[in-house]
């Protein structure tokens, strides 16, 4: 059974969320602040969390934050309040999967949760399994990655972009298309994002990567692995 993990401060909205997402057949657990939640995912093994930003203790931001420095790639929804770019832009910086802004309906939430979910399938049940790029050894259904036999932290979208950029390669991908394929908005929240997220990959394969040989750019368009 799948299970997702709801950390929410606000009783009504914890309990709601916990109901509706019970009779739709998963299960679920909740925390009721952000070093509870983090405490939680630390001790047990979830296929989603669902993480609101604003909270007592410890910000979603922090958890979010946290967990991807600690290697957990579990896939993360964030829950906000607040409509400005800028914040959607760092949740999803910070390692986020998807971000909801409240007010917001079950529907879309469901569709939200069903969408992610299905990503984090496709991401693990993949043909291209292995790959040497660059300096590192990519293990993509492990989310491991190695530097001459030495792990190298990476973030679930380091691992989903280069995977892309991998299925893609030596084709021209768009940033609309990354936007579209890993993080499945139907618009875009800022092309910038997916920009800081190749400068990521490139400090970690290229040998200059000031003067990139493997990821390049398509000006006007977007960016091109090549092999």
């Amino acid at each position: 059974m799948v299970k997702i993990l709801i950390v929410e401060d606000e009783p009504n909205m914890r309990m709601g969320l916990r109901d509706n997402l019970e009779f739709e057949g998963y299960e679920v657990s909740i925390a009721d602040d952000g070093e509870k939640g983090l405490k939680m995912i630390r001790e047990n093994q979830y296929n989603l969390i669902i993480l609101d930003v604003m909270m007592p203790k410890m910000s979603g931001f922090d958890v979010c934050k946290t967990i991807r420095k600690e290697g957990v790639q579990t896939p993360v929804i964030l829950l906000t309040a607040k409509g400005e770019e800028i914040d959607k832009v760092l949740g999803l910086e910070l390692g986020a999967d998807d971000y909801v802004t409240k007010p917001f309906s079950l529907r879309e939430l469901l569709a939200r949760v069903k969408a992610v979910l299905r990503r984090g399938e496709t991401s693990i049940n993949t043909n291209a399994s292995e790959a040497v790029i660059g300096k590192l050894t990519v293990h993509f259904t492990g989310y491991q990655a190695y530097e001459e036999g030495i792990p190298v932290q990476m973030s679930h979208k380091e691992f989903e972009i280069l995977h892309y950029l991998w299925k893609k390669r030596n084709q021209t991908v768009s940033r609309d298309e990354l936007l579209n394929n890993i993080w499945g908005y139907d618009e875009n929240p800022a092309t910038r994002t997916v920009d800081n997220f190749i400068v990521k990959l490139r400090n970690r394969i290229e040998k200059d990567p000031n003067h990139p040989q493997l990821i390049l750019t398509v000006h006007g368009i977007g960016y091109k692995l090549v092999s």
